[in-house]
């Protein structure tokens, strides 16, 4: 499928979409469509739309709170451990050779969606591409975010305790 043109990305891409986009994808179905890749009780898995690289996700807590300051430390900690889990499904899936792990707090320091707190794990190689983004306003991807769901999905369910 081409990834400029799928369903999913059109979707997002012809309509504004109204309130918090972690709160309404919490609302729909799993599946490739709202890219949540695994739930937990108090924050989620899901693949970012616009990823820097392949197997680009972002822990986010249920809750719609902008610092992690503001999250009860049973959030706090099931979020370091999912992003923890995403590493290994990562290294599992991609082999990457380190990551970028972080999260913009607030809209001075980049965050795209400021009024709900998440942490992006970002792989990363020797070597990659993600110098296009800033170069050229363009990122480069091996490969759909279809599939990338599917095999961070597989792994996921694989590794699971």
């Amino acid at each position: 499928m081409n990834y400029l043109w799928s369903p999913w990305r059109m979707k997002y891409f012809s309509k504004k979409i109204k309130g918090c986009i972690f709160c309404n994808v919490q609302k729909e179905p799993d599946g490739p469509d709202n890219l949540i890749v695994f739930r937990g009780r108090r924050a989620f898995v899901i693949l970012n739309r616009y990823p820097y690289t392949s197997g680009h996700v972002m822990v986010v807590s249920v809750d719609h709170k902008p610092t992690l300051e503001e999250l009860n430390p049973e959030t706090r900690a099931e979020m370091m451990e999912l992003a923890t889990n995403c590493m290994r499904v990562i290294r599992k899936v991609y082999q990457p050779q380190g990551f970028n792990m972080g999260a913009n707090i607030g809209e001075s320091a980049g965050a795209g969606v400021a009024g709900h707190v998440h942490i992006h794990i970002v792989p990363r190689w020797t070597g990659d591409t993600s110098f296009m983004t800033t170069v050229g306003d363009a990122r480069i991807l091996p490969e759909d975010l279809e599939d990338t769901y599917r095999r961070l999905l597989e792994a996921w369910n694989e590794m699971s305790p």
